[in-house]
């Protein structure tokens, strides 16, 4: 049996391993990191979807490539959210978050330098898979506190109950398995 799920993202097919998350439910992993062929492609196409903006933010997470290859198609700079303060990071904000995918609740932080590029700017927040919502909320909380103003949320998929979201500007529905 073939453990995996066939996608179609911005013209590109990828078969995603099936990964159990309990004994109910199983999710289709989808990695970004060392696929440049998919991280330019689904940059291009959501560039293409999403409304004007200042600045992107990410978590410190998979969605790192995507909003650095955004931010080099557009242009435009983009910053990210932190899992640990950094020496350098001076007056931090700072969120808790619970992702489907991590196992433990984790702090995101950003430093006053970044919140800075954030306040009074029109903000894309972007991710690489948007499920629960938990990180997007605490990005949301982020750019909130910095005074930012949320023009999108994008991510070049949406799992699960996230697709029926109409918040949410992203590339292909990512269908969960239930067991």
């Amino acid at each position: 049996m073939d453990n995996t799920y066939t996608i179609n993202i911005a013209g590109l097919e990828r078969k995603l391993p099936l990964c159990p998350i309990n004994e109910h439910l199983d999710i289709a992993a989808f990695v970004m990191f060392s696929d440049v062929e998919i991280t330019v492609a689904s940059a291009k196409a959501l560039l293409e979807k999403c409304p004007d903006f200042d600045v992107i933010i990410t978590a410190e997470s998979k969605g790192i490539p995507l909003a650095y290859e955004m931010a080099r198609q557009s242009g435009k700079p983009y910053v990210v959210a932190r899992k640990s303060v950094k020496l350098y990071m001076k007056n931090p904000i700072s969120v808790t978050v619970k992702s489907i995918t991590t196992a433990a609740e984790q702090i995101l932080h950003l430093s006053a330098d970044k919140t800075e590029m954030l306040k009074d700017k029109k903000v894309l927040i972007v991710d690489d898979v948007i499920s629960t919502g938990e990180s997007l909320k605490a990005i949301e909380q982020i750019v909130i506190a910095a005074g930012g103003n949320i023009v999108g949320k994008a991510a070049v998929l949406a799992e699960g109950d996230a697709a029926d979201r109409d918040d949410l500007i992203f590339l292909e529905k990512l269908p969960v398995f239930p067991k």
